[in-house]
């Protein structure tokens, strides 16, 4: 790399400026090094078994449970804006032990999947698999050990989770995203997904999970927070960036299609390393707390949300992400498609 001169060069040729590239917007997007768009957007949605009408979740302004019966009518707006991809989480009418009520046919998500694929058939839907929404407990597996030090069996784990991944898979669901980070499941759900012939089933693996404090708002619209203990015996300490590099590879060996990394815009080093040493596509998750800081520093008047939004959307991309799963997508979508409209 050549350093920028600071003083002109031999033979009268002038200095080099930057800036003559910064000077209107039809000269700035000539030269953007990355460009969002709304078919890079991953919109994730809530969906209860539990009301009948859409529910406003209040950590997270914008966003909403929703019932089976208005998926429909929401699949069309968010296809409408240009976002082409949904992520479904379920939350069931009755939990247990196991999260049993996770691969019923007539779940929510079951459902779910149904309603959006007849409503919009080129929409691309998404499934969360993991317990933890469905289970007492709260935790994102079969509970070997509650107290102060949460220990999940690991093995069994697999099996629920694999009957949770065909169920979606079976409704119509285009990817699983096993969300647990229990060892060895990618590999055990593609096994599962191929003996049921549902072969063209893509997987998408929460690679590298962090346990992170930014989920709070999510577990509160989910209704997933561990009853004892907390997740860190499982999801990845968030000191620790070589293990994700670890971690993706286990992914890749065991057959994900998609990899991620969670969260996004507090792990850009880590998103940026994995790009660096794998091809596959890669997500990134803007998570439920970064959303809601913006929102609430937004709903203070000290934040351009607008300018905020698509500057950390930009920053995601720009680290490596090819896929982004953001509550900003339909807004995100709608923002981009106006700035391109000039």
């Amino acid at each position: 790399m050549h350093p920028r001169p600071t003083t002109a060069l031999p033979g009268n040729f002038p200095t080099r400026r930057p800036r003559r590239l910064r000077q209107s917007e039809s000269m700035r997007a000539l030269v953007r090094e990355q460009h969002l768009r709304a078919d890079q957007f991953i919109y994730p949605l809530f969906v209860s078994e539990r009301i009948s009408a859409p529910v406003a979740i209040s950590s997270m302004p914008g966003q909403y449970n929703w019932p089976v019966a208005a998926l429909a009518a929401e699949a069309e707006r968010i296809a409408a804006t240009g976002v082409r991809a949904v992520l479904l989480f379920g939350i069931p009418e009755e939990k247990d032990a196991i999260g049993s009520s996770s691969w019923s046919p007539d779940g929510g998500v079951q459902q779910a999947i149904k309603a959006i694929k007849r409503a919009v058939p080129e929409m691309v839907v998404m499934t969360d698999v993991c317990l933890c929404e469905y289970t007492s407990h709260g935790h994102c597996g079969v509970l070997l050990q509650s107290g102060d030090h949460i220990l999940i069996d690991n093995d069994p784990s697999l099996e629920l989770l694999a009957r949770q991944a065909v169920s979606h898979a079976a409704a119509g669901a285009d990817v699983v995203a096993p969300s647990d980070m229990m060892d060895g499941r990618v590999g055990y759900i593609r096994a599962a997904l191929d003996r049921e012939g549902l072969t063209n089933t893509a997987i998408m693996a929460y690679s590298a999970k962090y346990a992170s404090a930014f989920y709070g708002p999510f577990r509160e619209a989910a209704d997933s927070t561990p009853q004892v203990g907390d997740r860190r015996s499982y999801q990845m300490d968030p000191a620790n960036g070589r293990e994700a590099l670890r971690e993706v590879e286990l992914d890749i060996a065991e057959g994900a299609d998609i990899l991620m990394i969670k969260p996004a815009t507090l792990y850009l080093d880590v998103l940026a390393r994995v790009r660096d040493r794998v091809d596959l596509p890669l997500a990134a998750y803007h998570v439920s707390g970064e959303y809601a800081m913006l929102k609430a520093a937004v709903e203070r008047g000290w934040l351009d949300e607008r300018r905020a939004a698509l500057e950390a959307l930009t920053a995601i991309r720009r680290a490596g992400a090819d896929l982004i799963i953001t509550y900003y997508a339909p807004d995100a979508a709608l923002w981009l498609s106006a700035e391109q409209g000039f």
